[in-house]
């Protein structure tokens, strides 16, 4: 169901900025949707193609996503804090036959487009050296719908621990057209959607659930308000002023908008609040507790991954019941596995797997795919819990030593691949720490080459040496010195050690 189903809407916003108030109405997202779907299509991107995009918070990036979605596309939304080097990776590896970035982030574009080639350039905006302004080049084409419409799909990447991301393949759906989407139903059925809602997206719409849960809101026809960037007095002030029913947060959302003076939060009228939701990383109790109390029984919570292999939800009313569960399966069956893959009793802790869930596979990495199932074909995101009686589900580690800082995923594996690479670096260990505000930090454990140099100046040296090669995003916000790392004989290196001291925990 797509946004030519509303068209009857007319002049019903489909998107609105928060903060500017620009509004793209549905018959205007149908009718710029559609020209840049004749674009591709003229370009010799047909079904099953794909494409890279590269846009901030802004109106054009859902015109362009719907085009894609439209068109049978593959479509990959990366993340606006990447690289140029991590750039040109992802267009290459995906295959993708055009790039389309925001003139906004024209010297980032610009710098990817150097590394890549064979690739058609568009920019939204305005134009630079390698870019042809989008605008210009659909302008003559059609406003209506392609005659070989078919559904496409968001192929996402996710930093592995080989130091490269992944894209996420998911298998195709077979719907039709004019079929709502899993997250659609979902909504509908948990969370009360529906063509009246208007909802609240503050975080980047290039991660999984900002995109996936904004198009569930627009092929509903409801009304999505984008944050350009999120603020937490200035989400209260759009809940007020665009009378919001429903938003997805992360737990990092809620302590920063609790940490305001109750001063503050008692200005804005959140009474129009239906149902909000959180994901992305475990939320501490208290913060939960204090949502809970602040809005009522509205905050629900899920657990899920790009790969769409299963979703576990539930209430508030079941999550005090059940206090620190991220919630019950819905659409597939949880196990807890020990080492050999087999199921272990409630309260014994081992690795989530999902079973008769979705099925996915990891672009161009059979090896990690394989290794994401077991003996018995159930698949796993790699985190480690257990269930209660009830089967609710607890999630306690994650097995890769994955860091979740402000709902973010960073994998260590990737900054200490490139940090080991420094001349003044022997040996180095990156992990996740608490942190009051993100829930985790990321702190770079390091073992210089020449212990007299340790200090303030080489921190700083690798500070910059890692902001210049990588995502500001995944870098080390602390750096911290070893005489030596605690490694075995073999080579291998015993992280939770040195991760256990972070976190207080006693040595093992």
């Amino acid at each position: 169901m797509l946004p030519y189903r509303h068209t009857e809407s007319g002049d019903k916003p489909a998107m609105i900025m928060a903060a500017s108030g620009e509004t793209v109405t549905y018959s205007a997202l149908e009718a710029r949707s559609n020209q840049i779907a004749h674009l591709f299509r003229g370009m010799g991107v047909k079904a099953g193609d794909a494409i890279s995009i590269l846009v901030e918070n802004s109106p054009r990036f859902f015109e362009l996503v719907l085009a894609a979605h439209r068109s049978g596309l593959r479509y990959t939304c990366m993340s606006t804090k990447l690289a140029p080097g991590e750039i040109a990776y992802i267009v290459k590896d995906s295959g993708s036959k055009a790039l389309i970035a925001s003139h906004g982030l024209a010297a980032l574009a610009e710098a990817a487009a150097d590394q890549i080639s064979g690739v058609a350039l568009f920019m939204v905006g305005g134009v630079s050296a390698s870019f042809s302004r989008l605008e210009d080049a659909v302008a003559a084409q059609p406003v209506s719908r392609l005659a070989d419409e078919s559904l496409g799909d968001a192929m996402l990447y996710s930093s592995g621990t080989t130091g490269h991301p992944k894209g996420v393949r998911r298998a195709p759906v077979e719907r039709s057209l004019d079929d709502l989407p899993a997250l659609s139903m979902i909504g509908m059925a948990l969370y009360g959607f529906n063509r009246d809602m208007v909802y609240l997206s503050p975080a980047p719409l290039y991660h999984a659930a900002p995109l996936g849960w904004c198009m569930g809101v627009l092929e509903l026809g409801g009304t999505v308000v984008i944050m350009e960037h999120f603020d937490a007095e200035a989400a209260l002030a759009d809940i007020a002023r665009y009378r919001v029913t429903h938003a997805q947060w992360v737990p990092t959302h809620f302590v920063r908008m609790l940490k305001l003076p109750e001063a503050t939060r008692a200005k804005y009228d959140v009474s129009s609040l239906q149902a909000v939701y959180h994901a992305a990383a475990p939320c501490p109790v208290p913060v939960k507790e204090a949502m809970i109390g602040w809005w009522g029984p509205i905050v629900h919570e899920y657990y899920a991954g790009t790969e769409g292999n299963g979703f576990v939800a539930c209430n508030s009313h079941e999550w005090l019941a059940h206090k620190g569960t991220v919630g019950k399966a819905l659409n597939c069956e949880i196990k807890i596995c020990d080492e050999a893959g087999d199921p272990v009793p409630p309260r014994v802790e081992g690795e989530v797997f999902f079973a008769g869930g979705g099925q996915f596979e990891y672009h161009n990495d059979p090896d990690k795919t394989a290794k994401s199932r077991n003996k018995h074909g159930w698949s796993t995101l790699g985190d480690i819990g257990w269930l209660d009686e009830d089967g609710f589900l607890y999630l306690t580690d994650r097995k890769s030593f994955m860091i979740i800082s402000g709902g973010v995923n960073i994998y260590p594996q990737e900054v200490e691949n490139l940090l080991v690479t420094h001349p003044k670096v022997a040996d180095v260990a990156v992990i996740g720490a608490p942190h009051e505000e993100m829930g985790e930090q990321v702190i770079a454990v390091v073992q210089p080459a020449d212990w007299s140099e340790a200090g303030e100046a080489l921190a700083a040296d690798l500070m910059a040496y890692c902001r210049s090669q990588i995502s500001h995003v995944k870098c080390p916000r602390k750096i911290d010195f070893r005489q030596e790392l605690p490694r075995h004989q073999t080579g291998k290196l015993y992280k939770r050690l040195i991760r256990d001291e972070y976190w207080g925990k006693a040595k093992a």
